[in-house]
């Protein structure tokens, strides 16, 4: 059964070469695609051509479609085996983006006639459930890089004939920590394959990596998404950093916020403030890189469902939250660099609907604050909040709040983190 119109396809100027598949455009047309958003027009054609791509792409922008149907469309080049070998390779740095794109590549490759075996793997859950699953192969595996690592360690998958890599958030691969991890798959990768990079930013880390492994790539920079710019009203409200999950409460309550996630800098804090919420008897929940992926799966399904009224999350675990009505972000710690303040506020203000993002500025944090607007070429009014005005003064460090030094290559080890973690 063919699509009753060519729709999505025809949108292509001039036509895609060579053309989708009709099992492709049905699933699109399923879930009424008729029109290709901005990266998709860009990517796909280079994509189908065998070109490598370096696309820089919010979330929510359709970027994972951008890749996963012309890699649907590799595998029919070949008949799939029994045994199947791994030609697709997806990295995201998250268990929720894992899963996501996972989901899409099976809706997207339903009609296909032979379906592809697509495998999902990540750290957090037991590893033998996924050994078992890979036993008799894969078409496409998407994956956590540590939990590869590991699968590759236990000899239950081969990266040998992959002939389409995808770094998805490749930003976010480097900020994890995942380097090393990178290096070692990229390492066990034919040297004749595909390679697509999707980043939201552009660091001098990313790039320095896009020009060691793409050849002659397509570069594709979507500045805005297809409603146009997000509708964020962003505020900065001064605050004592003692009292900040109090403020949080009272403009909970005073504005009636309907659903909140908060951004906290560790999982000892996301523990603490949704705590301290609760005893409030607002309904909140941590979102964290620990806890299990049962936990985190329910906690994500509640908060869709309004079940939950605010979640208290990191930057790592927050990247797998996709929440189209998601009113308020708020900034309890300033996200690290101004990078992640674009993810974190991003969060807000989608498919059409408008969103606030507030950032709580202490007097230790001003100075970063102000770097932050710097690099966003914005400047917000620092408001006060009748009954929590500010009265402490700024350290005489204020100049390097998060201890940085402001200097690339001075950022805190993994045994720092954890110090401050544990001293909170």
């Amino acid at each position: 059964m063919t699509p009753t119109s060519p729709g999505f396809a025809s949108a292509f100027s001039p036509p895609l070469t060579p053309p989708l598949l009709p099992g492709l455009l049905r699933a699109l047309e399923e879930k009424g695609y008729t029109t290709p958003t901005p990266i998709q027009s860009a990517a796909i054609p280079a994509i189908l051509q065998g070109r490598d791509v370096l696309g820089s792409a919010q979330t929510g922008s359709g970027k994972t479609a951008a890749f996963a149907l012309p890699m649907l469309q590799s595998l029919a080049d070949a008949p799939l085996t029994k045994t199947r070998t791994v030609r697709g390779l997806v990295l995201a740095p998250t268990r929720e983006l894992a899963a996501q794109v996972g989901a899409s590549l099976l809706a997207l490759g339903k009609y296909m006639p032979q379906l592809p075996k697509v495998t999902v793997v990540f750290g957090g859950v037991s590893i033998n459930p996924q050994m078992m699953g890979l036993r008799s192969g894969a078409d496409i595996v998407v994956a956590t890089p540590g939990r590869l690592i590991d699968l590759i360690e236990h000899k239950a998958v081969k990266l040998g004939e992959v002939e389409m890599l995808v770094l998805d958030e490749a930003d976010r691969l480097l900020d994890l920590g995942f380097g090393e991890e990178l290096a070692r798959i990229l390492a066990l990768l034919p040297a004749r394959r595909q390679t697509l990079f999707f980043s939201a930013t552009f660091p001098p880390a990313i790039e320095a990596l896009a020009s060691s492994m793409l050849r002659d790539p397509l570069r594709v920079e979507i500045t805005s998404e297809p409603e146009g710019e997000p509708d964020i009203t962003q505020r900065a409200i001064a605050v004592d950093a003692p009292r900040r999950t109090q403020l949080l409460r009272h403009l909970i309550q005073t504005e009636k916020w309907s659903r909140v996630l908060v951004f906290v800098a560790t999982k000892h804090a996301a523990e603490i403030v949704a705590d301290k919420l609760r005893k409030a008897d607002i309904h909140a929940e941590p979102f964290h890189g620990e806890l299990s992926q049962g936990k985190r799966t329910q906690v994500l399904m509640d908060f869709k469902a309004k079940a939950v009224q605010v979640v208290v999350a990191t930057d790592v675990a927050a990247r797998g939250i996709d929440i189209k009505e998601l009113p308020v972000v708020v900034n309890y710690d300033l996200p690290r660099s101004a990078t992640d303040y674009t993810h974190r506020i991003g969060r807000t203000g989608r498919a059409g609907e408008s969103g606030i993002a507030i950032s709580f500025v202490s007097a230790a944090t001003r100075a970063h604050f102000k770097l932050i607007e710097k690099r966003h070429a914005i400047k917000m009014v620092m408001e006060q909040v009748a009954g929590f005005e500010p009265v402490e003064v700024a350290p005489v460090n204020a100049a390097d709040p998060l201890g940085t030094g402001g200097v690339k290559g001075k950022r805190p080890s993994k045994k720092d983190k954890l110090r401050a973690a544990t001293s909170m």
